[in-house]
C-alpha cells in the first residue's frame, strides 16, 4: 500500500489522472478539481488516500503524467 497526496490548490482539472486511474481519482463536483475517491481516502480528505497494491501502478503513472506535478506517491 502507498500513501498518496494530491495539492489540490495546484491542480489544474486536466483530467489526466481520472483517465489514467479512474477507481482511485475523480473530479471534485463542487470545484472540479481532483480528489481522491470514497473508498481509498484517509479520513474524509479529499487530498488524502491509501493506494492498496491492486491501484499502485496506475496511481505512479498518473503522478508522472501530471502536467504540474501535484500528485505524491510515498512508499
Amino acid at each position: 500500500m502507498v500513501k498518496v497526496t494530491i495539492d489540490r490548490e495546484g491542480c489544474i482539472s486536466c483530467e489526466a489522472c481520472w483517465l489514467l486511474c479512474p477507481d482511485f481519482f475523480e473530479q471534485n463536483p463542487n470545484d472540479e478539481l481532483s480528489q481522491v475517491t470514497k473508498p481509498y481516502r484517509l479520513g474524509d480528505d479529499p487530498a488524502e488516500g491509501d493506494a492498496p497494491a491492486s491501484q499502485e501502478d496506475c496511481v505512479r503513472e498518473a503522478a508522472d503524467q501530471c502536467p504540474v506535478t501535484v500528485i505524491f506517491v510515498e512508499d
